[in-house]
C-alpha cells in the first residue's frame, strides 16, 4: 500500500506590475486573478488604476493547467481540493514574500493598500488578509466570488473592523444564477460584515473596468 509524503521545494512564482513604486506612490493594489486566468490578461483589467500615485501587482497562481482539448490554452489556479492544506499554505507563503519583495523600502503603513479579489481569487484574498505574516488592507474589494460557507469561514470578520470592504457581482453572472436566493445570500453575508458594501452591477462574471473606476472614485 501507498504511503503519502510531502516536502518543501523551491519555486518560481511570476506576477505582474502595473506603473512604478516610486517616492510618490500612495496607493498599491494587489489583484488576484480568477480560476483559469492568467496574470498578463488579467492584468489588463486594472490599467486604468496606473498614474503617478499607483502601482498595480498582479501575482499569478502558483498551479497551470491547460484550459481545453487541444492544449492551446493555459490557465493559472490558486488552489483546488486536492491536497488542500498545502496549496492553501504554498499560496500564502508565496503571497507574503511577494508583499515583503515589491514594497522592500517602503514602510507599508504608509501607503493605502487595497487587495482585490476576483472569482476564486476573492477567497484567495481573504485567506491572505486573515493570516499572520506582514500583509495589511486598508480596502478589500471582493470580486465575483461564491463564498458556501460564508465569509467567517474564510476571514474572521474581526479583521475587517477597520478595512473598506465591498462585494462586487454582476445580475448576469452564470455563477450566482445557480444561487436560489440572491437576496438571502448577500443578507448573510451583510451579517457577519454589517459594514460590507455591496455593488451590483449588470454584466457577466467578470471584473468591468468601469465599475471598478466608479467603485474607487
Amino acid at each position: 500500500m501507498s504511503v503519502e509524503h510531502h516536502m518543501s521545494v523551491s519555486r518560481t512564482a511570476r506576477y505582474y506590475t502595473l506603473g512604478a513604486l516610486t517616492d510618490q506612490t500612495t496607493h498599491v493594489w494587489f489583484c488576484l486573478h480568477g480560476f483559469g486566468q492568467l496574470a498578463r490578461f488579467f492584468s489588463k483589467k486594472f490599467e486604468g488604476l496606473v498614474n503617478d500615485h499607483t502601482f498595480v501587482v498582479v501575482p499569478e497562481g502558483l498551479s497551470r493547467l491547460y484550459l481545453d482539448g487541444k492544449y492551446d490554452r493555459v490557465g493559472a489556479s490558486w488552489m483546488t481540493r486536492e491536497d488542500r492544506q498545502h496549496e492553501i499554505d504554498d499560496f500564502l507563503a508565496y503571497l507574503h514574500t511577494l508583499f515583503e519583495t515589491v514594497l522592500a523600502g517602503r514602510d507599508p503603513a504608509t501607503l493605502h493598500i487595497t487587495i482585490l479579489g476576483f472569482s476564486q481569487g476573492a477567497a484567495t484574498a481573504c485567506r491572505w488578509l486573515n493570516s499572520r505574516g506582514p500583509i495589511r488592507a486598508d480596502r478589500l474589494i471582493l470580486w465575483a466570488g461564491f463564498f458556501a460557507h460564508g465569509l467567517a469561514d474564510l476571514i474572521d470578520p474581526a479583521r475587517l473592523a477597520d478595512v473598506d470592504t465591498h462585494y462586487v457581482y454582476g445580475t448576469q453572472d452564470e455563477f450566482f444564477t445557480l444561487i436560489a436566493d440572491v437576496e438571502d445570500y448577500k443578507a448573510k453575508l451583510l451579517a457577519e460584515v454589517p459594514t460590507l458594501k455591496i455593488t451590483a452591477f449588470d454584466g457577466p462574471h467578470r471584473v468591468e473596468t468601469e465599475v471598478l473606476l466608479a467603485l474607487v472614485g
